[in-house]
């Protein structure tokens, strides 16, 4: 039977005021429904105890909570936890817990699939099949958020959206999310932990520079040449290297924030010098830093990792103009949830 009801996370704080009067209740009811929605992440209205039974009733009525279910955990040998999230209408995602000695790291997604199509990465094989809703974005940072306090002792600290799907594509939700993640109605973390992950959207990564988005932003490069992008990343046919330029310059200009290049260096394909030099160059426009990815194969063996001399010949290059580089090794390998792996295998 289909549900009608309406999700009451959609509903901004404003309007579960007037929702309230309108029952012939007090407004500040709904501030404290809105409460238990964000601050407490309760998952049932059964949860909000110091509402009365007749009240919650009401709700129970009138709305939902269409709340994740974390469908399967999976622990790492390296401590990395990757859960596959079944969302309300039993589709999948799937997001990642990063520990390190200072930090704990939510990768989380904000699309069921990908709307675009990077060779390399496994869920570009998934079809787009919606976008996340930013209770469903902010629902995963909840979870691993709590699985920080559990397995670590410390809160969750730092926020990527490098899981499933590309997240300017998704830009008004993800925005939403970014927004409930950091008020002091929601999580209250700082917009500088966030950092947004796209492949490149022009016209999008423009619209977050005028928007005065306080997050940081990375980009997922892989070349510098306009021919071997293209192989690699499609859709830079239609968002060549030119246009991501003037954005990223744009974005700067704007909002003096230093951009992070995402690279993978892969046999055969970007590992010669002049893949190295072009993108020392591309560096140049915008202060930036570069990190060196190790790649994780997703089974077809088309893309390979170069040698280590190739990724050292990389980091030399860039050291030596000026370029802060960190080579970086993947997590979670072995449960596939590092960069690039995150296909709903476990669902």
């Amino acid at each position: 039977m289909k549900n009608d009801k309406k999700d009451i996370r959609a509903l901004t704080k404003q309007q579960l005021q007037e929702f309230f009067v309108t029952q012939g209740d007090k407004s500040f009811r709904g501030s404290q429904v809105y409460e238990w929605l964000w601050n407490k992440g309760a998952h049932s209205f059964e949860d909000m105890t110091n509402i009365s039974k007749e009240t919650r009733k009401m709700l129970q009525d009138n709305f939902v909570i269409n709340h994740i279910r974390v469908d399967l955990m999976q622990r790492s040998s390296d401590g990395t936890i990757k859960n596959a999230v079944k969302l309300h209408d039993n589709l999948t995602v799937e997001s990642v817990l990063i520990p390190t000695p200072k930090r704990t790291t939510a990768c989380v997604s904000s699309q069921v699939g990908c709307s675009l199509d990077c060779k390399f990465c496994a869920t570009a094989t998934l079809k787009r099949m919606r976008n996340l809703n930013p209770d469903e974005i902010y629902d995963q940072v909840v979870a691993i958020d709590n699985e920080s306090r559990l397995y670590f002792d410390k809160p969750l600290s730092n926020i990527v959206f490098m899981g499933m799907g590309e997240p300017l594509m998704n830009y008004n939700n993800v925005m939403k999310a970014v927004e409930k993640i950091t008020s002091k109605d929601g999580l209250g973390m700082s917009p500088k932990r966030i950092t947004i992950s796209t492949s490149g959207v022009p016209k999008m990564i423009k619209k977050l520079a005028d928007d005065e988005a306080k997050i940081k932003l990375a980009v997922s490069l892989h070349s510098a040449i306009d021919e071997i992008r293209t192989q690699i990343m499609p859709f830079n046919a239609t968002f060549p290297l030119q246009d991501l330029r003037e954005a990223l310059e744009y974005w700067y200009a704007k909002t003096k924030s230093r951009i992070t290049y995402e690279y993978i260096v892969w046999e055969g394909i970007n590992d010669k010098p002049k893949d190295a030099e072009a993108l020392v160059r591309f560096c140049k426009y915008v202060p930036c830093k570069v990190n060196l990815i190790e790649y994780n194969p997703i089974d077809d063996g088309q893309f390979q990792q170069a040698s280590s001399q190739a990724t050292h010949m990389y980091e030399k290059m860039l050291e030596q103009n000026g370029i802060t580089v960190t080579v970086r090794r993947s997590r979670g390998k072995d449960i596939d949830a590092a960069c690039g792996q995150l296909a709903n295998k476990s669902s």
